[in-house]
């Protein structure tokens, strides 16, 4: 067997920006903000309306980013300008998230718009930290140096996020007054991770010089649009990339849904923030090495038949969830979440690259990224305005199976 060549201390440098903004994935959004935003920030709205805020919100965003990626995405293509709208967006995500640790109790919406601000650093940024991988590794080395990357968010934001916990836990230990204190701490500790270990992309990274066309605002955003419509015209010529497009568009808004939601609805059934805390730290240990067992599998049984077994589990989940009522179960629930996130997200990947021509992969890779950034914001909005009218959050979480099963379905029916 051929030895593959060392990874370069650039493709490493730009790997680490993963370990760096993860933090934000693993201690904000999915951790504690939902949490402490209910019990701190909005203790004065009911189970419901703060949940409900909290969904719009992830759904809002998400839909900012799904229209606004386009032409983010042609600003990088024009060229000379990804690192420096990186780290634009870096220090949006750090600054947001840095000042939530001074909003009073009460304000929450001073918090939600914070963390809204937040939210669109932190998925603007990796727009174009997606963007540089052609700039850190050729052809050949570019799915092992984006695993790295994921490997490295998984462990880094997993280690932030452990830490945390501890504070969390233990907060006479670090010298904090209250849990309270050390939540808000939590959140400073974030801001500063990310920007310590945004530095070796930063110094470390070069970026391609490449001559520019003198191109307006304007114009490169309706270049950047036809673009779009110019390859959803293309790939139509291939039925099974069309129909994966379909499913992954359903299946990973429900996958992106409980990423975001499960703390919150955890709140709402009342479970208790120490136990649901913890249960994310096991699903964030616990999917480090499942991703790569079932990028395995996926290699002996095929990458239709492995991604329809991880949606079928997530099916389960959303059963089990509906009818969860100890933290028992959210443990459970959170370890199996850990056995199959991320690789469902890996395999799926994966999956599209068999299906679409290689002479038009980065064209097709860049409308697949299109509907995976698109795909953020219907299921918050469903499951928090239907926990909201009927008064049951369980009705809530039931509702991710309208985008599980016709995800599976049509996941199922790509030939």
């Amino acid at each position: 067997m051929k030895r593959q060549r060392k990874l370069s201390k650039e493709a490493w440098r730009w790997a680490f920006y993963d370990w760096a903004n993860s933090a934000f994935a693993t201690t904000v959004m999915a951790g504690f903000f939902p949490i402490f935003f209910k019990s701190y920030w909005a203790a004065d709205l009911t189970d419901a309306e703060s949940t409900f805020v909290i969904g719009s919100a992830n759904s809002i965003v998400g839909l900012l980013i799904a229209i606004s990626a386009p032409i983010m995405g042609a600003f990088a293509d024009a060229g000379n300008t990804k690192k420096k709208l990186l780290v634009t967006f870096a220090l949006l995500g750090i600054v947001s998230t840095g000042y939530l640790f001074f909003i009073p109790e009460s304000s929450w919406k001073f918090a939600i718009t914070f963390y809204a601000i937040g939210v669109i650093g932190f998925s603007g940024g990796n727009i174009f930290y997606d963007a540089l991988l052609v700039s850190v590794a050729n052809d050949n080395e570019r799915n092992r140096v984006s695993s790295l990357g994921f490997s490295l968010g998984y462990l880094g934001g997993g280690l932030l996020f452990l830490l945390n916990v501890l504070m969390f836990s233990f907060p006479s230990f670090f010298g904090l007054n209250s849990q309270i204190e050390a939540v808000l701490w939590s959140f400073l500790s974030v801001a500063i991770w990310w920007s310590i270990f945004t530095i070796p992309l930063l110094t470390g990274v070069k970026e391609p010089q490449v001559s520019r066309e003198g191109k307006g605002f304007l114009e490169i955003s309706t270049d950047a649009f036809k673009s779009l419509y110019q390859t959803a015209r293309t790939i139509k010529q291939y039925k099974s990339a069309v129909i994966f497009l379909l499913a992954y568009f359903l299946y990973m808004d429900g996958v992106d849904t409980i990423i975001r939601m499960a703390t919150s609805y955890g709140s709402d059934i009342g479970l208790s923030a120490q136990s649901m805390i913890g249960a994310l730290l096991l699903t964030q240990f616990i999917g480090f090495p499942a991703t790569l067992v079932f990028g395995r599998y996926s290699d002996k049984f095929g990458h239709k038949q492995t991604l329809s077994f991880a949606i079928l589990i997530y099916i389960g989940v959303v059963l089990f969830s509906s009818q969860m009522d100890s933290a028992i179960e959210f443990f459970i629930m959170a370890s199996i979440i850990g056995l199959v996130q991320g690789g469902v997200q890996a395999i799926s990947r994966s999956y599209f690259s068999s299906l679409i021509p290689a002479n038009k992969a980065a064209e097709f890779f860049g409308f697949y990224n299109f509907i995976g950034k698109s795909s953020v914001f219907i299921g918050p909005f469903m499951v928090s305005g239907i926990a909201l009218v009927t008064n049951s959050p369980s009705l809530g979480i039931l509702s991710l199976l309208l985008l599980f099963i016709p995800g599976l379905i049509l996941l199922r029916r790509v030939p």
